[in-house]
């Protein structure tokens, strides 16, 4: 059996063992948690504002403590955890292959859903204070290149990739979104620097509705804003002159650029149509809940090439 093979079989395994132990016999229950917990737990923490913070770290075999490396940060959706974001996201593959450090950060749970806190404007919010730690705390292990330290996530996780961008301008070389929920209104992002961002986008996702609108994963009075709305947005941020030039990279792929941007920060929305919840050419997924991911594209690969290519120029 090839590593991907193995991979693909272990990731199934666990997701399978999220949506069937409810329905496994009493006794054998324990036994299924204890496994899942084994698995599934983080392999790194800190102490941030106070608290114990956790994380899933993945260092490339490759890695050469006399060489800058890269550092990406991927978030996990709300309710979600470490190991999840990194089987559904591919990115540990894509680590090896290009030879940079790969962590998936865990959002505080407590008594409800492991969430992640959105706060734009607030540089000292607990989550953004716990990145930058974070952040720290990794290069006193490793050499990691300030250069090129990237985030990005899905849904929740794309939210806060978006409120770093804000809080965390000045360490964030480029962001990425991926079915992103963006809790937070725009003009909650008082930072007008120029950050690059990629975003991944289905028209049939019911949980951030691509056109926006209400949503039943919202408080009662909140809603989502359309995605080609919200990029254009993010053009303005960054200041970029030339229209947006729409191309057909796959039957069910469109990809929007613009250009001219302050700084050489490009922004760019991949529309997958048909697409879920779901990360493009990504691992093991409930498409009965999250609805249909695609594979015409691998969503880590191409935002991998978009953020060499933008690395910290602030």
């Amino acid at each position: 059996m090839n590593r991907a093979t193995a991979d693909g079989r272990r990731r199934t395994m666990v997701l399978g063992t999220v949506l069937t132990i409810i329905t496994l016999p009493v006794a054998s229950v324990p036994f299924q948690a204890e496994h899942f917990y084994r698995y599934n737990r983080d392999n790194g923490s800190i102490i941030s504002s106070g608290v114990e913070r956790t994380y899933l770290l993945h260092v490339p075999a490759t890695y050469d403590p006399k060489k800058p490396t890269p550092l990406v940060l991927s978030f996990h959706g709300a309710g979600l955890w470490g190991v999840a974001q990194r089987d559904m996201s591919g990115w540990d593959s894509v680590a090896d292959e290009e030879g940079f450090i790969v962590v998936y950060p865990s959002g505080v749970g407590g008594a409800g859903l492991r969430v992640w806190h959105v706060e734009p404007g607030n540089p000292r919010g607990r989550d953004n204070r716990f990145v930058a730690d974070l952040i720290d705390a990794l290069r006193t292990k490793y050499n990691i290149d300030t250069t090129r330290v990237y985030a990005n996530g899905l849904s929740n996780g794309g939210g806060m990739s978006f409120g770093l961008s804000c809080a965390l301008s000045d360490r964030i070389a480029a962001v990425g979104l991926v079915g992103s929920a963006q809790t937070e209104p725009w003009h909650s992002c008082r930072d007008t620097t120029a950050v690059p961002m990629i975003n991944f986008h289905g028209t049939d996702d019911r949980f951030a509705a691509y056109h926006g609108g209400t949503s039943w994963v919202l408080p009662r009075g909140r809603a989502f804003p359309s995605q080609l709305v919200w990029t254009s947005r993010w053009a303005q941020r960054n200041r970029c002159t030339s229209p947006p030039v729409d191309s057909a990279v796959a039957p069910d792929v469109v990809r929007r650029s613009y250009g001219h941007c302050t700084n050489g920060a490009d922004v760019v929305l991949y529309t997958i149509a048909g697409g879920g919840h779901t990360w493009p050419g990504g691992g093991p997924h409930p498409a009965w809940f999250v609805g249909t991911m695609t594979h015409s594209i691998d969503a880590s690969r191409i935002m991998w090439r978009f953020f060499a290519d933008h690395p910290l120029k602030r």
